[in-house]
């Protein structure tokens, strides 16, 4: 076994402030898929990278919903805080990120084109409130070139604190 093939990395978004929850808003301190994320550290060890904008998005609910469609609408790579320049030491990736307008949130395309994904395994996770996994998938699938995308999941954001068999079963 080489020095590597155990390794486990997360790399999420997740955003608390305002957010949807089963029909009404809800204001948070620790965003849902950044719970799941912590579940799956628990579980394997990996070690957690967080992508988050420079500018964060606006902390209300809507006026975020709106300023991520037109990332979306433009195809923007926004600016990261911090930015992940290799994984060369991770033998699988864990991918995290709640689903804004059918995908992943545009600064997970900016984090995610800039590595190279040749030889890892890659199994993503996304919390939602209905939309299950949309088209967040296929957009994983096309950014990690050379990697084995194994099965995901979809976990509906209200639920994650109740999630924890489902994501152990999973990984």
């Amino acid at each position: 076994m080489s020095e590597n093939e155990g390794r486990s990395l997360v790399i999420y978004f997740s955003r608390a402030d305002e957010n949807y929850f089963d029909g009404e808003l809800k204001t948070t301190e620790k965003g849902n898929t950044e719970i799941i994320a912590e579940y799956i550290q628990q579980l394997t060890g990996a070690d957690l990278f967080k992508v988050e904008r420079k500018d964060p998005y606006p902390t209300g609910y809507k006026a975020c919903c709106d300023e991520s469609l037109d990332e979306k609408k433009a195809n923007a790579r926004p600016e990261l805080k911090e930015e992940l320049n290799d994984i060369e030491k991770y033998a699988k990736v864990y991918i995290g990120y709640p689903i804004y307008w059918g995908t992943m949130p545009m600064p997970m395309f900016t984090q995610l084109e800039k590595l190279n994904w040749e030889g890892k395994s890659v199994k993503c996770f996304c919390t939602h409130e209905g939309s299950g996994i949309a088209s967040s998938k296929k957009d994983i699938e096309s950014i990690c070139k050379g990697a084995k995308i194994l099965s995901g999941i979809a976990i509906l954001g209200h639920t994650v604190n109740d999630a924890k068999k489902q994501i152990e079963d999973w990984v």
